[in-house]
């Protein structure tokens, strides 16, 4: 099956003036956000470095074009969430369509205290139209954090930066934007987009949500919201669950992956085509039964309810000494989490139990409605 890196080998001797811009672009240009280019992207919008120097000094340590030396910073290697990202950012770098675009923007923000994880990146294509991308979740508790915050505030301090950050990027950059996200970047792309002021709104094109969680009823009844909804894009995989949760007004477009489940998260399993991306026939099963469980769920418990259970699961796993997500595969940890949720107050623990049992109603409630609608469906 194909992916990103074989839809860069069929267009990327290609300009956008020969074919032009698409999903799959979109999709690359959020997975390139999550490339390290601290120390190495400028983050003032009147200074930029193209894609294919930025790359020699993220692979290779390699210095700008006209230098002879790193600046200090810049001497360790990047760190790649993924291996396949430094695959990526090398195509990118050879290939004509990409290497010649240019990186500003550039901000990286991590605060525990505030529960704020933010990352963006805008990308200047040689068709004119900046990408600005905001990054979505890393692999830290405080990133995950932020994103169920999303399921009882209104607004988290990630999508206040990304509505500053999208206003200071058309402050600089002229003429028209697309804006784009995966994962909770997508959410920050939707959000920044509805609530960045109706001047900037007239000037984007499309904004790109790639498996983003959507957002709480209040947020999506705004006048802003409503206003730019008509130019979001959604995609989801075929078993969606990120991409499913909260409410979502606008409609999805369902994409094959090659992965199965939560991996289908991956924007490197997206199955691509040579102008685009491959479309499924419909979301999964599973992904309909999680997708109705969950909000179903949603409206039996209140948003103090949620915050209280939020609040509660983190304040256990980050006592527990983890910082990232992938700290709780360890045996010791696993242990330290248990013991300190035995901790939690007594209200925490009765709204914990109380949202277990409404969750396990709720998908015996679910599953009958969701395999007549499959039923149906074949018929």
């Amino acid at each position: 099956m194909s992916n990103v890196f074989d839809y860069i080998a069929w267009r990327g001797d290609l300009s956008f003036a020969q074919s032009p811009f698409n999903e799959a672009d979109s999709l690359i240009l959020c997975r390139l956000s999550y490339i390290p280019f601290d120390g190495i992207a400028p983050a003032d919008f009147h200074e930029t470095i193209s894609l294919a120097d930025a790359a020699a000094r993220c692979l290779h340590g390699a210095p700008f074009a006209g230098e002879d030396r790193l600046p200090a910073e810049a001497d360790a290697a990047p760190h790649f969430r993924l291996a396949d990202d430094a695959r990526l950012l090398a195509a990118l770098a050879a290939s004509p369509r990409f290497s010649g675009a240019r990186l500003t923007g550039y901000v990286n923000l991590f605060d525990p205290a505030e529960e704020k994880q933010f990352s963006a990146l805008t990308i200047c294509l040689a068709d004119d139209l900046p990408y600005v991308a905001f990054r979505g979740t890393d692999g830290t508790l405080v990133g995950w954090k932020e994103d169920f915050n999303m399921s009882f505030r209104t607004v988290v301090p990630a999508q206040r930066d990304a509505v500053q950050y999208l206003c200071a990027a058309s402050d600089t950059l002229p003429g028209r934007l697309r804006v784009g996200g995966h994962s909770k970047g997508g959410n920050l792309a939707v959000y920044a987009s509805a609530f960045c002021g109706e001047e900037i709104q007239s000037r984007i094109e499309s904004v790109y949500n790639h498996d983003g969680p959507g957002f709480l009823s209040e947020v999506i009844g705004r006048e802003g919201f409503q206003r730019v909804l008509g130019r979001v894009r959604t995609f989801v995989p075929q078993s969606s669950v990120v991409g499913m949760l909260l409410q979502h007004e606008e409609g999805c477009s369902v994409v094959h992956s090659t992965n199965t489940w939560l991996l289908q998260h991956d924007l490197y399993s997206w199955e691509t085509a040579c102008n685009g991306l491959v479309p499924a026939a419909e979301r999964t099963r599973s992904s309909r039964f999680i997708d109705s469980t969950l909000k179903a769920w949603l409206t039996q418990i209140s948003p103090e309810e949620r915050g209280r259970l939020v609040d509660g699961i983190y304040t256990a796993l980050s006592a527990s000494g983890a910082v990232t997500v992938a700290d709780l595969n360890r045996p010791k940890t696993a242990v330290a989490v248990l013991r300190e949720m035995k901790k939690l107050d007594e209200p925490t623990k009765a709204v914990l139990q109380q949202a277990v049992e409404l969750l396990s109603a709720s998908a015996r409630e679910s599953l009958p409605v969701v395999l007549e609608h499959m039923r149906k469906e074949k018929e």
